[in-house]
């Protein structure tokens, strides 16, 4: 079960992840062609309708995620876990960088056996190429309900692209998106 401000179309598949700061995810996720939402939020925790500082609080069990809604004739689930895992570390448990705490996990929640094969798939390949020297901690788990996060957690990067931490930590996400996925980006506006 999910809510969420908006429900995608008909023929709009939805991921679910965490990857530390659910401003990064989304800030990355926005760009990529096939995309049609993407909204922060919090899953995976105990508490109904949690706050950001509940959830920063590391008592909730959530992790910020981001709920990605795309066109799978546009781009691939597997190829959205492909994004994934190039913009944060999963071989961190519960840390990407400074962030430190549970909602910080790295988290795949899927939604039924083919997103979980999928996952499972994409997660074996990341191991078999190396792309890090640790092993892939990331979670697999059913998706759980989720919360929308507050309207300020929402597009965070584009409307705060000056402050420190978009500059040291999103940014530099979104630059190596682009740059390794730049065949992927979303046209822009002329």
């Amino acid at each position: 079960m999910t809510q969420s401000p908006e429900n995608p179309g008909s023929g709009t598949q939805v991921a679910l992840l965490g990857g530390g700061c659910f401003w990064c995810l989304d800030a990355v996720y926005r760009n990529l062609s096939g995309v049609s939402e993407v909204v922060s939020g919090y899953a995976g925790g105990h508490v109904e309708n949690p706050s950001y500082e509940q959830v920063c609080g590391k008592r909730t069990g959530h992790a910020e995620v981001v709920r990605v809604a795309f066109d799978p004739s546009v781009v691939s689930y597997a190829d959205i876990l492909r994004v994934f895992f190039t913009i944060h570390d999963p071989t961190t448990k519960d840390r990407q960088g400074a962030d430190v705490g549970p909602q910080y996990r790295s988290v795949i929640f899927f939604d039924g056996p083919e997103q979980e094969a999928t996952a499972r798939e994409v997660m074996a390949e990341v191991e078999r190429e190396g792309l890090y020297n640790g092993p892939v901690v990331t979670e697999l788990a059913p998706a759980p309900v989720f919360y929308a996060a507050e309207g300020e957690h929402q597009d965070y990067f584009a409307r705060n692209p000056w402050s420190g931490y978009c500059r040291a930590v999103v940014a530099p996400k979104v630059a190596k998106f682009r740059k390794g996925f730049a065949h992927r980006l979303k046209e822009r506006a002329a």
